[in-house]
């Protein structure tokens, strides 16, 4: 084993970092929105057979948009130990260049009318490699600028991950917008693919800024152990030793059944059964997403200083209140009321919890499964609050589906979860990443964390023997 005085010793870069993460992220949504949105609007037309039933080729066309999200759990599973054992970096990489050249290769996809059902099945394997890179993609991030970030400003420094989901959103819808205008002909033979191609730009851009981030200091002198013997798995410690940890953030990301049901349920409502405007609806997400963008950050510098319970608190039970008056200003009609009401829950309180997840469920996990845990926790929660939300709020939405005080009552019980959850971890933002570290790894898997920082295979009964703060595995 290296002496501490040969182990290099590598500096924090929490804008780097940042930055490199805000990206991504921004990448991973526009390639998700964009794909949304040219799955309602021309992939049905373009990738599914239409001569006996349009309706079916609609639904296979969202049903691929879902695709992404069921396989994402499964990411989570390979992507995770990856960034444990071979480095935040290297999974960085990896699925910038995955996400990044699966969405370019919808782009240039053949359509049915050019190789029949080898179309569809292409656009299912495109969806499938984006939802195995995305899960991966988001922990690794979060943790690379959590363990870049300074002590006293890590959630400020994580919060740019999720700051950059609501620009790659934002950027998505606008570069779509210039395309629907073209004249239908057009659209369906060139237009659509543009928006896919222009991702290739992020990538390059994303690349330029990665290559020179380097792995965290904690994580960079734990690899820099001499390795002996065989390698535990970080999949094995944490299913061992943080099952608990994992259920808890998945838990807690039921908080996402907010998002869903105000970008999905809300809208299906306002224009099928409300019958109000859809363009002006989605406007209202727009507002939302844009007042996010400065919530965010502002509302991460708060958690630096109060804690992270009590603003993640406040951002599960604001939207568990202000449901009801959304929902019945939707069901009103009331334009002024619904764009303050939405811009108030989703815009202001709900991107009080988005803003702090990213650290709170981070800080959870100490180093050596951070990833794994982290990107299988959230994985769990938001594969079961976005793949059920809509159906459970549909159904209590009743045959007419007028029932929006149901769902606003299905929405709060969610929020109960997802706060209940958050009453039970631990307060870590006046701690140390050591300490946290510390904090989470008990006398019996001590030597099991330290081996698999070292890539050392634990020797028995060594873990009985050790003080808890060498789990830090650093």
């Amino acid at each position: 084993m290296s002496s501490p005085a040969t182990t290099p010793t590598a500096a924090r870069t929490p804008r780097k970092a940042a930055l490199a993460s805000w990206i991504g992220s921004a990448l991973e949504y526009y390639d998700f929105a964009v794909y949304g949105t040219a799955a309602a609007l021309v992939l049905n037309h373009l990738f599914f057979p239409t001569e006996t039933s349009p309706g079916a080729a609609i639904l296979f066309a969202m049903g691929t948009v879902g695709v992404a999200y069921v396989v994402r759990p499964l990411g989570a599973l390979v992507m995770g130990p990856l960034a444990d054992r071979f480095g935040r970096k290297f999974v960085l990489m990896l699925t910038l260049f995955m996400i990044g050249g699966a969405t370019f290769a919808v782009g240039c996809l053949p359509t049915y009318d050019q190789v029949g059902m080898l179309a569809p099945a292409l656009l299912v394997l495109c969806r499938v490699v984006q939802g195995l890179s995305a899960a991966g993609e988001q922990a690794s991030a979060i943790s690379m600028s959590l363990e870049h970030a300074d002590e006293d400003r890590r959630a400020y420094t994580t919060s740019w991950t999720l700051q950059g989901t609501q620009f790659g959103t934002l950027l998505a819808t606008a570069v779509f917008i210039p395309f629907t205008l073209l004249p239908e002909e057009a659209l369906f033979s060139w237009g659509w693919r543009v928006p896919f191609w222009l991702s290739a730009v992020v990538v390059v851009v994303a690349y330029l800024i990665r290559r020179h981030l380097e792995e965290p200091p904690a994580f960079q002198e734990a690899r820099h152990e001499v390795p002996a013997g065989q390698p535990v798995s970080p999949l094995s410690v944490l299913l061992r030793h943080h099952r608990a940890a994992v259920a808890r953030i998945a838990a807690a990301a039921m908080i996402n059944t907010v998002n869903v049901v105000f970008t999905v349920w809300s809208l299906s409502f306002a224009t099928s059964v409300v019958g109000l405007d859809r363009a002006t609806m989605l406007w209202v997400s727009v507002l939302a997403n844009a007042v996010a963008l400065f919530v965010i950050p502002a509302v991460a510098l708060l958690a630096d200083r109060v804690g992270r319970k009590p603003v993640f608190l406040a951002g599960v039970l604001g939207p568990a209140v202000m449901m009801y008056p959304y929902l019945a200003a939707v069901h009103a009609g009331n334009w002024p009321l619904i764009f303050l009401f939405g811009a108030i829950m989703s815009g202001c309180l709900y991107s009080m919890a988005n803003s702090i997840w990213p650290s709170f469920y981070a800080e959870m996990l100490p180093l050596p499964v951070r990833v794994t845990g982290l990107a299988l926790g959230t994985q769990i929660g938001f594969a079961v609050s976005g793949g059920f939300a809509p159906v459970l709020a549909s159904a209590v939405a009743g045959p007419a589906g007028d029932n929006w005080l149901g769902v606003a009552v299905f929405v709060t019980i969610a929020c109960l979860i997802s706060g209940g959850a958050a009453l039970t971890a631990t307060e870590t933002a006046q701690k140390s990443l050591d300490e946290i570290d510390a904090l989470h790894s008990s006398r019996t898997e001590a030597a099991e964390l330290q081996a698999l920082g070292t890539g050392q295979e634990p020797a028995a009964g060594r873990g009985a023997e050790e003080p808890a703060a060498s789990g830090a595995g650093r």
